[in-house]
């Protein structure tokens, strides 16, 4: 029995979404929690996420992963994540730019998200070392290379 359900919504009808299944490996990979747990994972078009993000974060343009973790109510116990909003056209356009596989750009995208939904976070840099150990540690597990990698080698110009 897996430990995460996922509930995948795919409300983008563009090519080069990765089939439904990679999407429940990569996000079952991402649970680290022992309890089992659901999350919605939600592909949309650029105006659905900047809505979202204008909505949610005050930034009028869309971006490629907003994670929405579930806060239950006081005295309410359920077994729900989180939501995670993908971006296809931000997500091709990121990896297209940063000259990495359309795919392992898709896979590092959910592993972020869900990392986002367990609590972690990248606004101090300490946190930021260690979410993104992790995320190199659970890609490296789905058979990617480091995402961070090609960021850092590039040269300036």
């Amino acid at each position: 029995m897996n430990k995460l359900t996922v509930d995948f919504q795919k409300a983008f009808d563009g090519a080069g979404v990765p089939d439904e299944a990679q999407f429940h490996s990569w996000a079952e990979k991402a649970w680290l929690g022992e309890d089992p747990s659901e999350v919605t994972i939600r592909i949309v078009d650029n105006d659905e996420s900047r809505e979202l993000n204008h909505q949610y974060r005050g930034k009028d343009k869309p971006t490629n992963v907003l994670s929405f973790p579930f806060e239950a109510p006081a005295g309410i116990t359920m077994p729900l994540a989180g939501d995670l909003v993908i971006c296809a056209p931000v997500v091709e356009k990121e990896a297209q730019e940063q000259h990495k596989e359309p795919v392992a750009h898709w896979a590092h995208m959910v592993v972020h998200g869900m990392l986002h939904l367990q609590g972690y976070d990248h606004i101090e840099d300490n946190e930021a070392e260690v979410m993104e150990a992790l995320e190199v540690r659970l890609l490296s597990q789905l058979g990617f290379a480091n995402p961070y990698e090609a960021e850092e080698t590039e040269p300036d110009s």
